[in-house]
């Protein structure tokens, strides 16, 4: 039986979004903000001709039945929803590839800001700057567990009747990743390992997977991805914090 709460879930990203403008935050929020901006740009040029181009391959795959042809505009609709769940999702690993250290420093902030210690960014650069191994290497972590899983849900996609679940599979999936890939900032803070964290998002799915759905829906929109990866990470840091205090009352 799934355990956790839904609906407390989805008001972390809320609560990220309102975060992110605090004063002593700003600084950590509109860096990689920039970053995003340009990778963004650059993604876009490059994947416009790319979403096409998978589409029709994609499309190329179905049998020559009749009564599927007939269904093609359904195939195209549920194969253009996981390529953009997949590109989506695509954007994240890179834009927290490169932000990462940034966005563990945020959340460390975030952290100090919600459980009322004082919030000083004396020294930020040099912590950022000796911490750019240890999470580059965190997000490989990550990057290992999606790929394998996100191969495994793209090839059910390619088999027929069975592909028409495949969008409702990924966007599960990705609302999961998205939660796993937030949440990871500040419980590496905490030197929790990520199959431990793995374990504990579990213990309590439900609200994981209502902090990733809005996640996951957001990466999709184009101009809001940009904002929501500082959101959320000062959102599953809120989700950390008051997650942690509930399992102990």
């Amino acid at each position: 039986m799934l355990k956790g709460n839904f609906f407390r879930g989805l008001g972390y990203l809320g609560e990220g979004f309102r975060l992110i403008r605090q004063p002593g935050l700003r600084l950590f929020v509109i860096i990689p903000l920039v970053i995003n901006v340009l990778l963004f740009g650059l993604l876009f040029y490059f994947l416009a001709e790319l979403f096409a181009v998978m589409i029709a391959g994609a499309m190329a795959w179905l049998p020559d039945w009749a009564w599927l042809q007939a269904l093609d505009w359904l195939f195209w609709l549920l194969y253009g929803v996981v390529i953009l769940l997949m590109l989506a999702y695509g954007f994240v690993i890179i834009a927290n590839l490169i932000g990462s250290p940034f966005y563990g420093y945020l959340s460390e902030l975030t952290e100090k800001h919600l459980t009322g210690q004082e919030v000083s960014t004396e020294g930020s650069w040099a912590a950022i700057i000796k911490d750019i191994p240890r999470a580059l290497w965190r997000e490989v972590h990550k990057i290992a567990y999606y790929l394998p899983r996100a191969l495994g849900l793209f090839i059910i996609g390619l088999i027929p009747v069975v592909n028409l679940v495949a969008a409702v599979l990924w966007f599960l999936f990705n609302s999961w990743m998205m939660a796993l890939q937030y949440v990871d900032y500040p419980a590496d803070n905490h030197k929790v390992s990520f199959p431990k964290l793995r374990r504990d998002l579990a213990a309590t799915r439900l609200s994981a997977l209502g902090f990733g759905l809005p996640v996951a829906l957001a990466a999709m929109v184009p101009i809001l991805n940009l904002i929501v990866v500082p959101a959320a990470v000062c959102g599953a840091t809120a989700y950390w914090v008051r997650e942690n205090d509930s399992k102990h009352q």
